[in-house]
């Protein structure tokens, strides 16, 4: 009995960022490929506008190499990478060397009218995967000061410009007893926003942050820390917790960010 062909060994990419937001991929493949694709699939979608299929070319000495530019538009979620050569099924890419240092505290110019986010990164099962951020306007959570009883948050707004009725939102997740929603006052410079949480008028529970740039007439802006080289924040970024007293009791409360890389609140009751 023959025994079973070995499986193809894996196609592995390399991902190089530019500071305007693209990608290039660079896969190593056999020589002789015919006509090559590289093929990111939108995750949990069957839809065919959510397949973006880019050229593989001749790059080097066994490369196929495709780009990716800003100017190319990818949907928020997360692209599963493929490679289909020679007319063959497409074959799960995983990554090879990753050069994100031109993504870190990159500054969009903001021409395109929004800011276009990519980060390319391993899943845990060691597959290619580009996380994709595509927001106009867009709210960047910059340095976050940590205090006894509240958070300050500095940012900057792309796409919107802050004017005088200008103001954040905590808008809690689930329905709060005390009403759903926060406003609070901005200090705005240019583009430039900073705005201070205290956290003893919070209820218990999850609180999202929202910027309104003109008002209440104008659009809703969710905060969030996309502007690097890290797809997931979540797990990496950690900020340490107060303890307060409020009207709802004993709290501990803090900062974090989602698996979106929004900006959120916690605050959870403390049984004394």
């Amino acid at each position: 009995m023959t025994p079973p062909a070995p499986p193809a060994a894996p196609l592995r990419a390399d991902c190089i960022g530019d500071s305007a937001g693209g990608l290039t991929f660079d896969v190593a493949a056999p020589e002789n490929t015919g006509a090559a694709l590289l093929m990111l699939r939108r995750r949990d979608s069957d839809a065919a506008d959510d397949t973006v299929s880019l050229p593989l070319a001749p790059a080097a000495e066994g490369r196929l190499r495709a780009a990716l530019p800003s100017s190319v538009a990818l949907p928020e979620g997360r692209w599963d990478a493929y490679a289909r050569v020679s007319d063959g099924e497409p074959r799960r890419l995983v990554p090879g060397v990753t050069d994100l240092r031109s993504l870190a505290d990159r500054t969009p110019g903001g021409l395109l009218g929004h800011v276009a986010v990519r980060i390319p990164y391993a899943t845990r099962q060691g597959n290619l995967t580009v996380r994709s951020w595509l927001r106009a306007p867009h709210a960047e959570a910059g340095e976050l000061r940590l205090g006894e009883g509240g958070l300050t948050v500095r940012g900057r707004v792309y796409g919107a410009r802050l004017g005088p009725g200008a103001h954040a939102e905590l808008r809690a997740r689930s329905g709060a007893p005390e009403g759903g929603v926060r406003r609070l006052g901005v200090a705005a410079d240019r583009a430039e926003f900073g705005f201070t949480v205290p956290y003893d008028t919070l209820t218990p529970g999850e609180w999202d942050l929202w910027l309104r740039p003109a008002g209440e007439h104008g659009p809703s802006v969710r905060l969030a820390r996309l502007l690097d080289d890290v797809a997931d924040k979540h797990p990496l970024l950690t900020y340490p917790r107060a303890r307060v007293h409020t009207p709802y009791g004993t709290v501990q409360a803090g900062p974090y960010y989602t698996r979106d890389n929004d900006l959120s609140l916690s605050v959870t009751p403390l049984e004394l």
